[in-house]
């Protein structure tokens, strides 16, 4: 997660909540992406040191464990920069501005200034966050498999120029798709800080009802008699995964017969909404700011033993390690 504002439901339905899961099945490491806000918060990074505590006690409130995963902060694991720069080497351009994601945030962002080296190399920097620590599965949703399958051309690459002692020193990692149910922000986009829509983790139950009380609904429901389509409805989006499939079916009767009006529906969305995010909120508030620090703090430095082992093996590899005192 790149620490540029508070997360989100988006980010917890589509991540978090994934990855409380696979901690239990997995040896996991899990980080926020400092780096990676730079790429377009350059100008202004007053925010990142706040937002990265934030970030560190969202992920402790979801539930991420730091006795099962390592749990990091990007810019104090130090080989994340290195390989970057090594792989950099020999990781052809148009590979990086074929992802599709580029064009895009380039689109979405278009009040800023992007055109510089970082915002065009952060998927080498991704591929280098992932590779560093040699996984065998990377887990994403559907719109992020285009980054791992760069990952797994640049593996490919280094591995076809470099072997250490005839072996290969990165696997190519599989892609672990994990299940991410359609999350609307609040004027119907996909929520994302970027358009500012969306609903934080940590709102009080009066912002959450403020916020769902403004949200766009079904364009064909002009008037309180009008039927709608929860399917064609942002709301009904959300009654999908927040609601219990008997409040759901309520919704579906009383919205196709204009039996409930919208106000009524985005209350419903409300409950729900609230109910959900309320053990998140008291577990994130069992949590200190300082005691997130040292748990970042920890899993930097066991992140980093990992990382230099991984380093170790690029360098012998690419020839770059003295095995004696070189000679004038």
């Amino acid at each position: 997660m790149r620490p540029t504002g508070k997360l989100h439901l988006g980010n917890y339905m589509g991540a978090l909540a994934n990855w409380v899961k696979l901690q239990d099945a997995y040896e996991c490491y899990f980080f926020i992406a400092d780096l990676h806000a730079l790429t377009s918060d350059y100008a202004d990074t007053s925010q990142i040191a706040t937002n990265t505590v934030g970030v560190m006690l969202d992920y402790l409130g979801a539930g991420l464990d730091p006795e099962k995963s390592v749990l990091f902060l990007q810019s104090k694991v130090l080989q994340h920069c290195e390989l970057t720069t090594l792989l950099g080497m020999i990781t052809p351009l148009g590979w990086l501005e074929r992802v599709p994601s580029y064009k895009e945030q380039q689109e979405n962002l278009a009040h800023k200034d992007l055109s510089n080296y970082g915002f065009l190399g952060y998927p080498l920097l991704m591929a280098s966050d992932i590779l560093l620590y040699q996984p065998k599965f990377v887990p994403v949703g559907n719109d992020q498999t285009a980054h791992v399958e760069l990952t797994r051309e640049v593996a490919r690459r280094f591995n076809q120029f470099y072997k250490l002692d005839g072996v290969e020193v990165f696997p190519e990692p599989q892609v672990l798709l994990t299940p991410s149910p359609k999350l609307p922000g609040t004027d119907g986009r996909k929520m994302s800080k970027s358009y500012g829509n969306t609903i934080q983790i940590i709102d009080p139950e009066p912002v959450v009802r403020q916020k769902l009380k403004t949200m766009v609904t079904d364009p064909a429901r002009v008037r309180r008699t009008d039927p709608g389509d929860p399917d064609k409805c942002p709301v009904g989006d959300l009654h999908k995964v927040f609601s219990t499939p008997e409040k759901l079916a309520e919704v579906y009767e009383g919205c196709r017969s204009a039996g409930i009006g919208c106000i009524q529906c985005k209350g419903w969305a409300a409950d729900a909404i609230v109910a959900f995010i309320a053990p998140i909120q008291e577990r994130r508030s069992s949590f200190s700011e300082s005691q997130a620090l040292e748990i970042l703090t920890a899993g930097s430095d066991r992140a980093r033993v990992r990382a230099a082992q991984t380093m170790d093996e690029v360098h012998a590899a690419m020839q770059l390690t003295l095995t004696s005192e070189p000679s004038c």
